[in-house]
């Protein structure tokens, strides 16, 4: 069983501490190129929880089993296997999204952010804390592409959640700005989404340390999970 201060560090830690984004700076392959709409972004970072989740539990369950010498591999195959199913998955169900996200879904296989987590966590924890970590670390991953990709979109077109209909086809996207808004291209390309992940970077660094500033001296910063545990 896994403590309610365990489970909240494990949230805690994965969505804010050390966000894959915004701390640690991993996946930044598909966090500058699929991040050109919310849409995108979010159903990107759904399949890629599916994968940690699954694979963190798997590592979890089988990690007395794997010979340490061969332990990257095996991880790869197990990882490289989920992402099979969840391309199979996108491509019948959600084919004109699959087309959108292109070689990103297969690309998982090879994201740090998977293999991190696989090695640093699930291969030395319980299944049930390996199945959380993988949930809470791309609930983070989710939250910033999703921020950034909102961003990016309503900044560059004036427009939010474009391509929804090709997941909801009786949803259509929102026009916030006006119809006649140039848009800013600079947005759309990788530089922008460079400038804005800095500015996502710096707001977060400048809560943590209003927060530690507000903190008094005698309470300890809350500890998070390091990659290590």
């Amino acid at each position: 069983m896994i403590s309610r201060e365990e489970f909240r560090q494990i949230g805690a830690n994965g969505i804010w501490h050390q966000n894959t984004s915004l701390v640690q700076i991993l996946g930044l392959c598909p966090l500058l190129a699929v991040t050109t709409n919310l849409v995108n972004g979010v159903m990107l970072s759904l399949a890629t929880i599916v994968v940690m989740a699954i694979a963190n539990v798997a590592v979890a369950s089988l990690r007395n089993l794997i010979p340490h010498e061969i332990r990257i591999p095996v991880f790869i195959l197990i990882v490289a296997a989920l992402v099979t199913v969840v391309d199979l998955l996108f491509n019948a169900q959600l084919h004109e999204l699959y087309l959108v996200l292109g070689i990103f879904i297969p690309l998982i296989v090879t994201n740090c952010i998977v293999l991190a987590r696989v090695e640093a966590f699930a291969n030395k924890n319980p299944p049930l804390q390996a199945a959380f970590d993988g949930v809470f670390m791309g609930v983070g991953m989710l939250w910033t592409l999703a921020l950034l990709g909102g961003l990016r979109e309503l900044i560059g077109g004036g427009t939010l959640l474009a391509g929804i209909d090709m997941v909801f086809p009786a949803l259509q996207p929102l026009q916030l700005l006006p119809a006649d808004y140039p848009g800013f291209l600079l947005a759309m390309l990788p530089p922008g989404a460079f400038i804005l992940l800095g500015c996502l970077i710096s707001w977060k660094n400048w809560l943590e340390a209003r927060a530690a500033a507000r903190r008094p001296k005698s309470q300890p910063p809350l500890l998070a999970l390091g990659d290590g545990v």
